[in-house]
């Protein structure tokens, strides 16, 4: 959604890719996104097509999910900070105990939202990643 006002002002269209094994999830993330300086580049079903993606369009802000077939979020964090240290990750999980969390930020993760969620709570999310 980016907008010739948007470059005028001098913010700069950020892009956001969704990485989550659930289609529905991606979906919901999609639809909630309320920003106009954030750009949905791409969706990915788990880390291997996440990192394949990442390679083509260059995020600078990932929603990931951590429980995923292939290769899980904890590893793709860690893959895409090393590729990008700019990337801001928040993660977006079921998995709401601590130690999952720390380990997730260890590895580079910015933010953590428990599923479920309201579409408030994410947008006020993906809003602090982004500050």
């Amino acid at each position: 959604m980016s907008t010739p006002a948007a470059a005028l002002d001098g913010k700069r269209t950020l892009k956001l890719m969704i990485v989550d094994d659930s289609n529905i999830m991606r979906r919901r993330i999609e639809r909630s996104n309320q920003f106009e300086d954030l750009q949905l580049v791409g969706t990915a079903g788990n880390g291997e097509e996440a990192l394949e993606l990442f390679s083509r369009t260059d995020p600078d802000v990932v929603t990931m999910d951590l429980t995923m077939p292939r290769m899980d979020g904890i590893e793709c964090i860690g893959r895409l900070v090393a590729l990008k240290p700019s990337i801001r990750i928040l993660v977006v999980s079921a998995l709401a105990d601590k130690a999952t969390a720390v380990e997730a930020m260890e590895k580079g993760a910015n933010g953590f939202l428990n599923k479920p969620f309201t579409d408030r709570q994410l947008n006020e999310a993906i809003a602090e990643l982004m500050r």
